[in-house]
């Protein structure tokens, strides 16, 4: 290491931080940082540690800062992002390449001038604010699964979002001294501040370096774009998950539960079809609601949840939908809000919280007040609709005792859920691996709601709910699930559930609570002690076990009129939804697996077949227990 960017390192330290950095006696690390200090320009670094005074530092300064305000109840607190800057910005979030080899879904730069670009912006970003540097891992600490992150910036907001949302590791830096091909990196600035607000929007980017592993973000503040270790980290853990043989996935981890067992799930559903209700349903046990790493040991399926915490969409948290949630909210300890509307007593309101709104209080407009309007003359929402809440897991009365073992759970099963009005049945098994992972994972569409800009209804594909991450093409994606079951001596099985079918008349078929109920099916259906019914798109239960579930874990009656409407084949939806599967991969992936169109070929003879002889929509009282 050169010796003036030791000097330039340590002229920005107290001697108690400069110690701090000497002692993870790392060369990568020095240089890593240096590189950045020489470019950043900032006047000071702060580098924490796994102390609780560091943490409290931290929490102190974004107080002092006023990036976040105190909030009436102990422990609470409330930030604000600018009000152009309230999601993830799909645009301006690039991969930096040489060769554009990740196909035409995926949006890249060319990586020189993206280089260029993103070190324009940075040069000096820093100038007059303290540089925080904080060391943090993705998966338990000292496991397998285990990945080293080293996060720089300039606010303290995130420094403190991920000290709740990940596993501080300062210490397994200093024990296990990592090298530079082995840590994930990321630098962000939020830029020249208004208001306490990245002013400089229309400059907000976020860019990926797969080689060297890391995410530079500038220009913006909200959590999606500059929590280093969320979405962008899952990028680069689908990158080297794929050159190392395991999974990457915008899954949760949920255990069920029976008398005798828990059985863990993974699930992966498309935003707004109920991934974090599911999670969180009601006698079972979460380890995750996010991201999850699966991979092979000794021929079982792990899993752990890469995250400590839950940054949350807050709206429609209530009292009633989620109990849970509401109390962690409502209780004294560390819960960040942001954009929701805070009343002049401190206290946070957001869409669907079941209260009274204030007529008037503060949010990331600034003051609010009952018809407020924007520049462009829309009136403000009291809260945003991507508010959000950040937690600790462990805060939550369910979470499970699981969260840190090294070992991860065995996954029993992995669950494609999608918001379907007219096609799938509320739960259906896959006839093994490759059928799942074709039919139900790569085949995965959701409808869009009233919610969404644009028309309700229309179908938007996304392959395991990961295609916004995806950091290799989609090809490969497809290939490494199906070969990462070839290795495995005990496979999971492989469900699809819609919470979201509905009737002719419009009225959805499935209660909210029904989904505690293709849960225990599919439960019994991994330990075999229920049998299912054979069609042509996979296996259904049969009525007489989904009567005694429902009798016994909710007391209701479960008629077979309902069993009926519910599971009924609709054989002219489905084959359209192949038809269309078809043309998307034909359209949009040229170098598609084979094996993908002769999977869904195969699955769209067996429904024709069928409707010759049963018609096109077919009661499951005609069907054959497999």
């Amino acid at each position: 290491m050169k010796r003036n960017t030791k000097e330039l390192i340590k002229s920005k330290c107290t001697n108690d931080d400069y110690a701090k950095l000497t002692a993870l006696d790392n060369h990568d690390i020095f240089s890593f940082l240096g590189k950045y200090v020489k470019l950043c320009e900032p006047e000071s670094i702060f580098v924490r540690t796994d102390s609780l005074s560091d943490a409290a530092y931290i929490r102190r300064m974004a107080l002092k800062h006023k990036e976040e305000k105190p909030l009436k109840i102990n422990g609470h607190t409330v930030h604000f992002d600018g009000i152009y800057d309230q999601a993830r910005d799909k645009k301006h979030t690039k991969y930096l390449v040489s060769k554009t080899t990740l196909g035409k879904n995926i949006n890249v730069c060319e990586k020189d001038e993206g280089l260029r670009e993103i070190k324009t912006i940075l040069k000096g970003s820093m100038r007059g604010k303290e540089m925080i540097v904080c060391f943090f891992g993705l998966g338990p600490l000292y496991s397998e699964f285990f990945i080293p992150c080293v996060q720089i910036t300039d606010s303290f907001y995130v420094a403190h979002s991920e000290g709740i949302l990940y596993r501080s590791a300062y210490d397994a830096f200093c024990k296990i001294k990592p090298k530079k091909d082995d840590i994930f990196k990321f630098v962000h600035s939020v830029g020249e501040l208004e208001n306490n607000v990245s002013k400089n929007i229309d400059k907000r980017r976020v860019y990926i370096d797969l080689k060297e592993n890391i995410v530079f973000s500038v220009n913006t503040q909200y959590a999606g774009n500059t929590v280093g270790l969320k979405k962008p980290a899952l990028r680069l853990a689908i990158n080297k998950a794929s050159r190392e043989g395991w999974l990457s996935e915008h899954m949760f981890i949920m255990g069920v539960k029976s008398d005798k067992r828990i059985t863990y799930f993974c699930g992966a559903y498309p935003s707004g079809c109920g991934k974090t209700s599911t999670a969180m349903l009601k006698g079972e046990t979460i380890i995750g609601d996010d991201i999850a790493y699966l991979r092979n040991i000794e021929g079982v399926v792990r899993a752990v949840n890469v995250e400590h915490g839950v940054f949350g969409i807050i709206r429609d948290v209530n009292p009633a939908s989620d109990p849970i949630i509401w109390k962690a909210l409502t209780d004294e300890g560390e819960v960040i809000f942001s954009n929701v509307l805070v009343s002049d007593e401190g206290v946070p309101f957001w869409i669907g919280d079941g209260r009274s709104t204030p007529p008037k209080g503060h949010n990331f407009s600034g003051k609010w007040y009952q018809g407020k309007i924007d520049d462009l003359g829309n009136e403000i929402p009291f809260a945003h609709k991507n508010a959000r809440y950040t937690v600790g897991l462990d805060r939550l009365e369910n979470c499970g005792s699981k969260l840190d073992d090294p070992s991860g759970v065995e996954i029993g099963a992995i669950v494609y859920g999608g918001r379907d009005s007219d096609t799938w049945p509320p739960v259906q098994q896959a006839f093994d691996w490759l059928h799942g992972v074709i039919t139900m994972g790569a085949s995965l569409e959701s409808e869009t709601t009233a919610a969404t800009i644009g028309k309700e209804g229309v179908r938007t594909f996304n392959i395991m709910s990961n295609l916004d991450f995806l950091s290799i093409p989609i090809e490969k994606y497809i290939t490494n699930y199906i070969n990462f079951a070839k290795k495995l001596i005990k496979i999971p099985l492989i469900f699809s559930v819609n919470y979201f079918l509905r009737n002719k008349e419009g009225v959805y078929l499935n209660s909210i609570e029904d989904k505690r109920i293709w849960f225990k099916w599919m439960d019994k259906r991994v330990h075999n002690e229920v049998g299912a019914l054979k069609t042509p798109i996979g296996l259904i239960p049969e009525y007489k076990d989904l009567m005694r579930l429902f009798k016994h874990y909710l007391g209701k009656k479960y008629t077979k009129e309902k069993y009926e409407e519910e599971f009924t084949l609709r054989v002219p939806e489905n084959i359209s939804k192949i038809e269309r599967i078809i043309n998307i991969y034909k359209e949009n992936v040229p170098k598609t697996p084979k094996v993908l169109f002769r999977v869904l070929y195969e699955q769209r003879i067996r429904l024709i077949n069928f409707m010759k002889v049963h018609g096109k929509y077919i009661s499951p009282f005609v069907l054959k227990e497999d």
